[in-house]
């Protein structure tokens, strides 16, 4: 009998073990520079990446997002419930740029004159508190997701732009030219989380929020079709393509963002 018991210690524990233990799952990845991993774990577990503890939803999914400059080899790191660790060692390819030079720009769009300071402070803000909203609903993992407008790519992600000689910022998005008045699809589901005809710098833009801190950002829009708080399925009609704002001619800029993490919209679609 006291044979028996131990066994049975022994394979209560081994079961334990097992159910405490995390099995993490890649189910989608880039990994590249301006790229992301999906992975699947245990709902309850704590995953840390860089230095920052994510959120998985309920079903246990989470995309993580790597930056412009990030590459080389790295860490996920997932801690269960119980207190278990396991660790996933990614390696991330590092990617060569671009450099675009636009000439003809407005100076005033180059150097904003300072009575619009407090204009692009306030607009800035505006579209950070849009991109923080976590929505809780999974179009980013359920929908495939298509190009948004039909156009030649004229501009990619990462790219240096130098306006009138003066460097800018890297071109966080996808450019793609065509007509003004052209369509603008939901390139995925999501709920519209900001819609505005005229910031200073990409004019008509809208932020659609896909869920799980997921996001894509429209600019330059000749019109915005749609309103805050607005639920839109792949493929429903957003806006019309234009030229306003900081714009040398009609196109859409397609932008994404992961977790406040710049990220390269193209790698998202498959066709």
């Amino acid at each position: 009998m006291a044979y028996l018991k131990q066994i049975f210690a022994l394979c209560f524990i081994c079961t334990s073990f097992l159910l405490n233990a995390q099995s993490i799952t890649i189910t989608e990845k880039q990994y590249q520079s301006g790229g992301y991993v999906v992975i699947q774990t245990a709902p309850d577990s704590t995953v840390e990446f860089m230095g920052t503890l994510y959120k998985l939803d309920s079903k246990g999914y989470l995309a993580i997002g790597f930056s412009r400059e990030l590459s080389g080899s790295h860490k996920i790191i997932i801690t269960s419930s119980s207190g278990s660790v396991e660790r996933k060692e990614i390696k991330i390819a590092s990617r060569k740029y671009n450099i675009q030079r636009i000439k003809g720009a407005p100076s005033s769009r180059v150097t904003p004159p300072p009575e619009v300071a407090n204009r692009i402070s306030t607009e800035a803000a505006q579209v950070r508190k849009a991109r923080a909203i976590i929505g809780d609903y999974d179009f980013w993992r359920v929908d495939e997701f298509q190009w948004p407008a039909k156009g030649r790519i004229s501009g990619v992600y990462g790219s240096q732009r130098f306006y009138n000689g003066k460097p800018g910022n890297p071109h966080w998005g996808v450019d793609m030219a065509a007509p003004k008045g052209d369509p603008v699809y939901a390139p995925a589901g999501g709920k519209i989380v900001l819609a505005e005809d005229d910031l200073y710098y990409s004019g008509g833009t809208i932020i659609l929020d896909h869920g799980a801190g997921v996001s894509s950002t429209f600019l330059h829009l000749s019109s915005v079709n749609v309103t805050v708080g607005q639920y839109v399925k792949k493929g429903d009609y957003l806006a019309a393509i234009g030229s306003t704002g900081l714009s040398t001619g009609p196109h859409l800029d397609w932008r994404m963002n992961l977790h406040g993490v710049r990220i390269d919209a193209a790698l998202w679609v498959n066709e």
